[in-house]
């Protein structure tokens, strides 16, 4: 019950786009998958589910290729594109349609309607649908087979904070009830609160993976934040090769290159009154930033204080994988 890749390699004529990546996602944990637009994410996702035919290499889902299982809906469960739905049809009867293709009940199509929220407006055609009720359906297509499996590829685009909140609880579940979840997202704050485990990949190759504390931890610097009004001497002492203090304000210090207890010993050492002590850990979004830096394809330009950016540079130039789109 796992997704399984190896040396997975796609190549678009002279691009490669996914560059011999192997990897493990496990049952019972939500994986987050991140990288930069253009890393290859969509295209290993496609891979997976067979909408692309690897060049290289294999993926199986629960043991087999995606085309192998009898039954695929009720193997894997996946939002791929969200908008690729019949616009004429209402809501349920889009459901009605792809249930019936499996052998799946009224029951079932009711309970994922209810399930993802979609039950006022169930009988009103997807094509008057907004972003978010779209992503709603698209979720409750890759429920509808009770798959042990799900793979989504950004679940809260286009919701609302409460529809953020919706999946975030519904894939802590999924995966709590030993299911595989496997989810890309370009909001790393919501990352950091839903995922277990991390595979960052850039430029088609995989940066790391591992689990999250982890990966935060290995790709970004702790800070302590101490306050004193004895901060100058405090800072006089702390100074050492590997140790290097900012200030911000007066009185207060963030120190690099040491711990929260070792700071404490040095200020009792020195009897220097301490008014904060606040070991302070990096972010996912930090470790993100300083793992991806080198696999960005296009870096957006520092805007000058004069808030034009400079003859020749784009501001955020678009991605191959946005102008593929």
């Amino acid at each position: 019950m796992m997704i399984e890749a190896q040396g997975l390699t796609k190549k678009y004529g002279a691009k490669t786009a996914v560059d011999g990546i192997s990897f493990t996602v496990q049952p019972g944990k939500v994986t987050g998958f991140l990288g930069p637009n253009g890393a290859g994410k969509s295209t290993t996702m496609r891979m997976i589910v067979g909408l692309d035919r690897p060049t290289a290499g294999t993926v199986t889902v629960n043991g087999r290729p995606y085309a192998q299982h009898r039954s695929p809906l009720t193997e894997v469960g996946a939002l791929l594109e969200a908008k690729a739905v019949h616009t004429g049809r209402s809501a349920k009867n889009h459901l009605r349609a792809l249930a019936a293709t499996h052998g799946i009940g009224d029951k079932r199509v009711n309970e994922v309607i209810d399930m993802t929220g979609l039950h006022d407006v169930s009988k009103r055609r997807v094509g008057g649908f907004s972003l978010g009720m779209g992503q709603r359906l698209g979720i409750a297509v890759a429920l509808l087979g009770d798959p042990r499996t799900l793979i989504l590829d950004e679940p809260v685009n286009g919701l609302d904070p409460e529809g953020v909140l919706w999946v975030r609880n519904l894939v802590k579940y999924l995966a709590s009830e030993g299911r595989t979840v496997f989810l890309s997202s370009h909001l790393m704050s919501e990352m950091a609160l839903t995922a277990d485990h991390l595979v960052v990949i850039g430029r088609g190759r995989i940066i790391t993976d591992g689990p999250v504390d982890q990966v935060i931890a290995a790709a970004t610097r702790a800070t302590v934040k101490v306050r004193s009004p004895q901060a100058s001497q405090l800072a006089e002492l702390l100074a050492a090769p590997d140790v290097t203090i900012t200030s911000a304000e007066p009185g207060l210090l963030e120190v690099h290159g040491a711990t929260s207890e070792a700071v404490g010993e040095v200020a009792a050492a020195g009897r220097i009154v301490l008014h904060e002590l606040t070991p302070i850990t990096g972010s996912l979004e930090e470790a993100y930033m300083s793992l991806t830096q080198d696999a960005v394809e296009y870096h957006s330009a520092a805007v000058p204080a004069g808030g034009h950016t400079s003859a020749g540079t784009d501001a955020a130039a678009p991605t191959h994988e946005e102008n593929a789109r």
